[in-house]
């Protein structure tokens, strides 16, 4: 099968992320079917679909039907989806509540793993959505003028141990602490309001880190940070980030490192050789 000739199906949630894998994909000649959810997608999305259709969040025989009434080969998921949304019955059709229901663990990592071998199952595997964005991902090293200096040093090494132990959990995925002491954890509220509750609580100098959770599945979810991080980041008077390089999507890249250089942020792209000991 060529590259011409592939159908996309793709789950758009809100932000971003969704219009550039659409671009990525029409870039390549591919045709591209688009389910989007009422109150989640970003609907500029809409425009770049050969096929586009708004679905309720949760109905999911609906939106199976609809890729393969439509031809789709494979799947990619991209863009935010409130999570307690999904987890409310009220939303959720029979074979979604069938699929949720069934696992014990509903982490984040669980459900999109099941979800991802649901369309499997139906011949429409999900694929990375940074196959069409390599340009994304998240490069090794120190990527702002200012390095990390050895107390952050210290910090990263130490949050990087503690957020790959709550990812095995599958709980979340970044770190708040300061001089060694736990300040937040990421739950259900997300990256940046966990960056500001950790700095609340830490004050300033926080260090964040945010990681790949051992087990996750590239096809279906990878940490992501952008400009609007780096601001909340300043906002709260954190110094340093480390993300783990190319399992992580970075947006906004020259605008955010920009932003995080006039703020004296430094930025680390992480690999599991360079920090752990």
């Amino acid at each position: 099968m060529t590259e011409a000739k592939i159908t996309i199906g793709l789950i758009a949630g809100g932000r971003q992320f969704p219009i550039l894998v659409a671009e990525g994909v029409k870039a390549r000649g591919s045709r591209l079917v688009v389910a989007g959810f009422t109150g989640h997608t970003n609907m500029d999305v809409a425009p770049l679909a050969d096929v586009w259709k708004e679905l309720k969040l949760g109905k999911l025989g609906k939106l199976i039907n609809y890729f393969k009434s439509n031809g789709v080969d494979r799947v990619i998921m991209a863009g935010t989806i409130n999570k307690p949304n999904i987890m409310d019955v009220r939303h959720l059709d029979m074979r979604a509540i069938k699929l949720v229901f069934s696992k014990k663990d509903k982490g984040d990592s669980a459900i999109l793993g099941t979800l991802a071998r649901e369309f499997e199952k139906e011949g429409m595997p999900v694929i990375p959505a940074h196959e069409y964005l390599p340009d994304l991902l998240t490069p090794e090293g120190v990527l702002t003028r200012r390095e990390p200096d050895k107390r952050e040093w210290e910090d990263l090494r130490f949050s990087w141990k503690i957020a790959k132990e709550l990812g095995r959990l599958d709980v979340g995925q970044c770190v708040v602490l300061r001089e060694g002491i736990v300040a937040a954890v990421e739950a259900l509220e997300g990256t940046d309001d966990t960056i500001r509750r950790g700095c609340k609580l830490a004050g300033d100098g926080c260090v964040v880190v945010k990681v790949f959770k051992p087990g996750q599945q590239e096809q279906v979810d990878l940490p992501s940070f952008g400009l609007d991080t780096i601001k909340a980041m300043a906002e709260g008077k954190a110094t340093c980030l480390g993300i783990e390089a190319e399992k992580s999507l970075f947006f906004d890249r020259e605008a955010a490192i920009d932003f995080a250089d006039k703020a004296g942020i430094s930025i680390v792209g992480l690999t599991s050789d360079k920090i752990e000991f």
